[in-house]
């Protein structure tokens, strides 16, 4: 087996042209992040993501004294997050009503969504915190929208991919 550079990543080939170039079995490195211009994006949002919580994290440990307050914006600090967690598959939302299809949403991970959400809305609701049931509620109203999505606008079979006769 071939050893690769950490910065490739293994590409094979499709069609006839598949393993002519490489005898072992058409795999031949391809520089990462060559083809998908949108990944660079992604990692300095998360990069940017990750140096929001490192700076979060030494403002209350370092700069907020007390114990109290420090409880009271941690959690509003958390609650933030959470509500931008929740929101963030709405971002997809033109593209649905425009190509009228969900194929970009997860069906399995809306309903997870909705349930997790519930019971932290329940949980919170039983333990009179704000902190927990306000960025749980969210969670529960865009779980409903992609819901109602599902059902306007169905997913269909992909094509391409014919079924196997046994």
């Amino acid at each position: 087996m071939r050893g690769l550079h950490p910065r490739h990543v293994l590409h094979r080939p499709h069609g006839p042209q598949a393993y002519a170039n490489d005898p072992e079995r058409g795999q031949r490195p391809v520089p990462a992040l060559s083809h998908h211009g949108s990944q660079r994006a992604v990692l300095l949002q998360t990069a940017t993501l990750l140096g929001v919580l490192l700076l979060g994290y030494g403002y209350f440990g370092l700069l907020v004294p007390d114990p109290e307050a420090r409880l009271q914006q941690l959690g509003l600090f958390c609650s933030v997050f959470t509500i931008s967690m929740y929101l963030s598959p709405l971002t997809d939302l033109a593209k649905v009503i425009q190509t009228k299809s969900t194929q970009c949403f997860s069906f399995s991970l809306t309903i997870a969504t909705l349930l997790t959400s519930v019971s932290w809305c329940l949980y919170g609701f039983r333990l009179r915190d704000p902190y927990i049931m306000v960025p749980n509620f969210p969670g529960i109203l865009t779980s409903f929208i992609r819901l109602w999505l599902f059902w306007k606008y169905p997913q269909e079979q992909d094509r391409n991919y014919r079924l196997l006769q046994t």
